[in-house]
C-alpha cells in the first residue's frame, strides 16, 4: 500500500492533501472571507457603480484565474488557497443575487434549486470518488468536486440566508443568532457522535449567513433611512472590508508559519479513521430532524409577527456621479422636455399634497420612459443607465415596480427633484 502511494504521488496522480485540518482557525478565517466578500462585493457594486452583472464578471474572471493557480498546487497552501474561498464566496453570493435583484427569481426557489444541484454535486461526486471527506481532497477530479461544492454552498447559504431575512423582517443583528445558534447545534451532535461529512457540510453552508449578517450589521448605518432598510454599526462597506482583509491576512500569515492548519502535521488526520458508533450516528440524525423541525417552526412563527421585510438590494450603477444635464446631452430635447415636464408635475403635486396627481404623474413619467428605452440607451449606454438608475429611486419611493409602501412626500420630493437636477 505504502509503495504504491509513494508511485502514485511521484507521477503527479495522488497530491498531498489540498484543504487545511478543519480546527478552530478553519471557521474563523471561513467566516471572516465570507464577511469580507460580502462587503467588499457591495463596495464595489454600489459605492463604485460597477453594477451587479459587471460585479459578477469581474469576479467570474478573478476565481476562473485564482482556482486555476489552487488546482496547480500539489499541496494545501494558505495564501492561495483561503484567497479563492474569499473569490467563491462573493462569486457565490453574486449569482443569487443576480437571480434575485435582476431576474426577479423568488428566493424559495433559488433556495430549492441550489439544494437539489448541491445535492446533485454530491451525489456525482460520491459516485465517482466514494467519499465526500475533505481529508481526502488528494487528486484533482476530487479537488474539483471540492470547489464546485463550495461555489454552490455559497449561492445557498446566500439564497436561505436572504430568505430567512425575508420571512421575519429581522435585522442583521438579531439574525446572526439563527445561524451561529444551529452551528453550535451541530458542533454539540457532532461532538455526539454525528457522521463527521454531514456535520461538516451543513456547518460549511451557514457559515455563509452568519458571515453575511455579520457584515452587514457592521457596514449598515444606525439608522435606517426607509422601512424595512437594515440597522448596524456604520462601519460602511469599504471600512468593514479593510478591518476583515486585515484580520484574514494576519491570520493567514500565522497559519503559514506555524502550519498548525495542514493535514500532513496531524497524523491521526490520514494514517488511520475509527469508524464512528453506528447507534450514535441514528440518534444524532434523528437530532439532526429535530434541529430542522425547531428551525422551520421558528420561522414560521417569526414570519407571522408584525414585521416589515428588507429592501431588496439595488443596482446601483448611478453611483458614479454626472454633471447635471451631462446623462441627457445626447438625447432629443423634445424627448428629455417631454420627460421633465411630467417629472415636474410629479413633483409640484407632491409638494401641493395631491398624492394621487403625484403618483399619476411618476407612473405616466415611467411609461414614457421605459417606451423611449430603445431610442435613448443606443444614443449613450452611461447616461441613460444613470438616469434609469434614479428614475428607480424615485419610483420606489412612490411604491411603482416596488413591494414597498409609498413613502413620505419629502422623499419623493428629494428623489423628483434629483432626478430634474440630473435631467438639468
Amino acid at each position: 500500500m505504502t509503495t504504491t502511494t509513494e508511485a502514485r504521488a511521484r507521477s503527479g496522480r495522488l497530491m498531498l492533501n489540498k484543504v487545511p485540518e478543519v480546527t478552530i482557525w478553519f471557521w474563523v478565517i471561513k467566516v471572516l472571507c465570507t464577511t469580507v466578500g460580502e462587503s467588499f462585493a457591495d463596495w464595489i457594486n454600489m459605492k463604485l457603480g460597477v453594477g451587479l452583472v459587471n460585479t459578477a464578471w469581474i469576479f467570474t474572471a478573478v476565481f476562473v484565474g485564482v482556482l486555476a493557480v489552487q488546482l496547480r498546487l500539489k499541496r494545501y497552501v494558505p495564501f492561495p488557497y483561503w484567497l479563492t474561498v474569499v473569490v467563491v464566496s462573493v462569486t457565490g453570493t453574486l449569482y443569487t443575487d443576480i437571480l434575485t435583484d435582476q431576474l426577479n427569481v423568488p428566493l424559495w426557489i433559488s433556495s430549492a434549486v441550489f439544494s437539489v444541484l448541491l445535492a446533485a454535486v454530491f451525489g456525482v461526486w460520491w459516485a465517482r470518488e466514494r467519499t465526500l471527506s475533505i481529508h481526502s481532497v488528494t487528486t484533482l477530479p476530487r479537488e474539483s468536486f471540492y470547489w464546485l461544492a463550495v461555489l454552490v454552498t455559497f449561492a445557498l447559504g446566500t439564497a436561505t440566508g436572504d430568505w430567512t431575512l425575508e420571512l421575519t423582517g429581522w435585522s442583521p443583528g438579531a439574525s446572526v443568532l439563527l445561524p451561529l445558534g444551529l452551528i453550535v447545534a451541530i458542533t454539540a451532535l457532532w461532538k455526539f457522535g454525528a457522521n463527521p461529512v454531514l456535520s461538516f457540510w451543513l456547518a460549511y453552508i451557514l457559515t455563509r449567513p452568519l458571515g453575511a449578517n455579520i457584515g452587514d450589521w457592521l457596514a449598515s448605518p444606525k439608522v435606517a433611512e426607509n422601512p424595512g432598510e437594515p440597522t448596524g454599526l456604520d462601519l460602511g462597506t469599504f471600512t468593514t472590508s479593510l478591518i476583515f482583509l486585515g484580520l484574514i491576512l494576519a491570520t493567514v500569515a500565522y497559519l503559514t508559519v506555524t502550519r498548525s492548519d495542514v493535514t500532513e502535521t496531524h497524523e491521526a488526520a490520514h494514517v488511520a479513521h475509527t469508524t464512528g458508533d453506528p447507534r450514535r450516528e441514528r440518534v444524532a440524525l434523528a437530532g439532526f430532524g429535530l434541529l430542522a423541525v425547531a428551525t422551520t417552526g421558528l420561522l414560521v412563527w417569526a414570519h407571522g409577527q408584525p414585521h416589515v421585510g428588507p429592501a431588496p438590494e439595488e443596482d446601483n450603477t448611478s453611483a458614479v456621479q454626472m454633471a447635471p444635464g451631462q446623462a441627457v446631452k445626447k438625447f432629443p430635447p423634445a424627448k428629455v422636455a417631454a420627460l421633465k415636464t411630467l417629472a415636474s408635475t410629479s413633483l409640484k403635486d407632491a409638494r401641493s399634497g395631491n398624492a394621487t396627481g403625484a403618483h399619476a404623474a411618476a407612473q405616466k413619467l415611467r411609461d414614457l420612459w421605459d417606451a423611449d428605452q430603445a431610442s435613448l440607451q443606443p444614443l449613450d449606454n452611461t447616461g441613460w443607465t444613470s438616469i434609469d438608475a434614479q428614475m428607480d429611486k424615485m419610483l420606489k419611493t412612490f411604491g411603482i415596480d416596488h413591494s414597498n409602501p409609498p413613502m413620505s412626500p419629502a422623499q419623493q420630493e428629494k428623489e423628483l427633484t434629483t432626478l430634474l437636477t440630473d435631467m438639468g
